[in-house]
């Protein structure tokens, strides 16, 4: 019989189910222990549940947070941006190596822009990153963006986390690039770096007041060849610039390097520039203080999250804000109006 197995010993036959199959229960000690010894495979399964949209993984991935709580906050949280062109896969890899080689465990959040139709992520970042994903001291996690404010994903802070539960001592948090993430992504790190291209003074000008105000460090990238020589003289600008501007934290002028990932020169001067912040940092209290700031902006920003999922999640809710969109394309409603009606519809 379809669907059914029996056996010649006189077994009684089992019902298989051939199309729905109860997922299989979460095992949390075990998920806590695989994290908190190192395990990967763990650590994957582990970020799964958290960016799991189902109801009933919620309630287990919070579980999970909080049972590694105590073991987070050791690792020092990178922020890393540029323009497009600048080599930001190529810098991390290059940067990440050195890293895993000196002994450390590097976890690399890659925040990638997302298909619009698909909401998954466009871009590959094991294969951007080949050596660093192979690496056994290191971790590549992509994260799409569909959805998300400034296009950060919303779990990356709580990603971070369960990287520091396992043992992860540096996280860098690889922006796209564009739009608010630099200012998301500043706000979950504790060092801010842009990545800039020689000669780029000019294509600065426009954006120089919202990110380079924003960056602790900035590295002018593929200075070798024939870009040595005019990477030295953007170095300089740059470092002249930075007077000028407010800084980016108390007590800290940005610093400008020049980096070639090719010829792995510059690496081991930004790995120095960023330990020497952290000293200065936590001499005038000021990490701990960036620390909390990340903290209090994560409360709020999931307050904001939550809000609008309780208001989207009310039945017949997106159907009534289809139509009031609707009547506002037909000037019949002014946008002020139809926000009224919603909420005066809602706490009735």
């Amino acid at each position: 019989m379809e669907g059914l197995h029996s056996s010649h010993d006189g077994m009684k036959p089992i019902q298989r189910k051939k199309f729905k199959r109860n997922k299989a229960p979460i095992d949390i000690d075990e998920l806590e222990r695989g994290i908190t010894e190192g395990s990967r495979l763990s650590l994957a399964k582990g970020i799964t549940l958290l960016e799991s949209v189902a109801i009933h993984d919620k309630p287990a991935g919070q579980e999970l947070l909080r049972r590694v709580l105590s073991k987070t906050g050791n690792s020092i949280r990178i922020g890393i941006t540029g323009v497009p062109g600048a080599g930001k896969s190529t810098f991390i890899e290059a940067f990440g190596l050195m890293l895993t080689k000196a002994g450390h465990k590097v976890a690399v959040l890659a925040v990638d822009p997302s298909s619009s139709i698909t909401g998954g992520s466009i871009l590959g970042d094991k294969t951007r990153m080949e050596l660093l994903a192979r690496d056994p001291q290191a971790f590549i996690r992509p994260s799409p963006t569909a959805g998300t404010l400034g296009g950060v994903h919303r779990k990356t802070r709580e990603t971070m986390l369960l990287c520091e539960a396992a043992g992860y001592d540096v996280i860098l948090v690889e922006t796209v690039g564009v739009g608010q993430s630099e200012t998301a992504v500043r706000e979950m790190t504790d060092f801010f770096l842009l990545l800039a291209l020689t000669g780029a003074g000019d294509e600065l000008q426009g954006m120089k007041k919202g990110i380079m105000e924003l960056a602790d460090g900035i590295i002018v990238h593929k200075a070798d060849g024939e870009n040595e020589r005019l990477a030295k003289k953007t170095v300089r600008d740059y470092r002249q610039l930075a007077h000028f501007l407010q800084p980016a934290s108390p007590g800290w002028t940005t610093h400008a390097l020049p980096v070639s990932s090719t010829k792995e020169t510059g690496l081991s001067e930004t790995w120095e520039m960023i330990q020497e912040f952290k000293t200065v940092m936590k001499q005038s209290d000021y990490w701990t203080e960036r620390r909390q700031s990340q903290t209090r902006s994560w409360f709020y920003s999931m307050i904001n999250d939550h809000l609008v999922d309780s208001f989207y999640s009310a039945p017949g809710r997106k159907q009534q804000v289809a139509e009031l969109e609707v009547k506002l394309l037909n000037d019949e409603i002014t946008v002020a109006g139809a926000v009224k009606q919603l909420f005066d519809e809602q706490n009735q």
